[in-house]
């Protein structure tokens, strides 16, 4: 019985969608929360990542899951702090490895950051406040099959990178990366949302802290945006949805 209920969950977890396992920040390897063994392991892990619900998604863009992740429907609302952060230099490139993604799930993959206090990220909550600046974001190229969630359809992927900006203020800040999964054809509002945060102290000699074009999670995205709506199953060219990239 043991073994039929363990092959049976490992074919569940396949089948089902997926988290950021892994990532590389200045040169180091870091573990992320692993949301089916962290909170049934003694001690709990330190992590530089906030807790997530599973490798299910955020289905509503006015839960409070939208910013960090969580499980609004299952009574724990929102994510909380994470113990560590991560040194990375102003400049540098983050590489973050997803656990396999199903090729149904196309949609664009975004990165965006907010300043965390003087203090660090690690009893930080932004709740409504607008503090989020777009860093990164790849959608669909033009009307193909390629999407910015392609790269982790393929086993052993070698992840998704982002690069902090060069010109940001040394500090504490919280990263906040997602996938959203499109299915405009079949469900309403047609999108499933995959984010999830990590801590990060920056270095460097940058003086920048952005101040506009931020926005809030939730509060960013409307359920009616053109590209949270949008049919993926259609050759149509895609708008991804929120800000501007901030640049230097």
């Amino acid at each position: 019985m043991q073994i039929l209920t363990s092959l049976f969950l490992g074919a569940t977890l396949v089948a089902a969608h997926g988290y950021v396992d892994n990532a590389t920040i200045g040169g180091q390897v870091y573990q992320f929360y692993q949301p089916y063994t962290d909170p049934y392991t003694n001690p709990t892990p330190q992590r530089i990542s906030r807790p997530i619900q599973g490798n299910g998604p955020v289905t509503d863009v006015t839960y409070q899951d939208l910013q960090c992740g969580g499980y609004t429907d299952g009574g724990i609302v929102g994510s909380s702090p994470a113990a560590l952060h991560a040194t990375a230099a102003a400049g540098s490139t983050v590489t973050l490895r997803w656990t396999l993604w199903p090729d149904s799930h196309v949609g664009p993959v975004i990165t965006y950051m907010a300043k965390c206090p003087s203090t660090g990220c690690n009893n930080y909550m932004p709740g409504n406040a607008a503090v989020w600046f777009k860093i990164a974001e790849t959608g669909r190229s033009g009307t193909s099959n390629t999407w910015g969630s392609t790269a982790i359809m393929v086993a052993g992927n070698a992840g998704l990178n982002y690069k902090i900006p060069s010109c940001l203020a040394p500090g504490y800040y919280l990263v906040r990366h997602e996938t959203i999964a499109l299915h405009a054809s079949y469900t309403y509002p047609g999108a499933q949302f995959y984010p999830g945060c990590h801590q990060l102290q920056v270095t460097g000699s940058g003086t920048t802290t952005p101040s506009s074009g931020l926005v809030s999670f939730p509060g960013a995205y409307k359920g009616s945006d053109p590209g949270i709506t949008y049919d993926a199953y259609q050759a149509q060219t895609y708008t991804i949805p929120g800000p501007a990239v901030f640049t230097c």
